[in-house]
């Protein structure tokens, strides 16, 4: 398994405001936006994701990692002993993904497109 790219996602309040926000101070575009989450890059790919409130997992995650097998990814955290926040779910906007909480209690979306 390999870690493809990592996102770091904010929490905030008011979406529109917060992509404004970031947007302008960081000159960043916007290249995702569900209406709950949208994610900011600039031109060489790095991402910052700001999210309201997750569509279907019941907490936001702090982080987002992609990686090329989530299965295995899976397979490990359960193997690890850790909590699963959210369970292996194939979302009908082309991810599978699931979220687990680490030590800290940090929550960590483990996702890969499927589509």
């Amino acid at each position: 398994m390999n870690v493809e790219r990592i996102v770091p996602d904010l929490t905030v309040t008011a979406l529109d405001q917060a992509v404004q926000e970031h947007a302008t101070i960081l000159g960043l575009d916007v290249v995702m936006n569900h209406g709950w989450i949208v994610t900011l890059a600039d031109s060489a790919g790095r991402q910052l994701s700001l999210i309201t409130a997750d569509a279907t997992a019941p907490e936001n995650p702090d982080v987002s990692v992609f990686v090329d097998d989530v299965q295995t990814a899976y397979d490990r955290t359960l193997a690890a002993g850790l909590e699963i926040v959210h369970p292996l779910t194939t979302e009908e906007w082309g991810v599978t993904r699931f979220f687990y909480r680490d030590s800290s209690g940090n929550v960590v979306n483990v996702g890969m497109h499927t589509r």
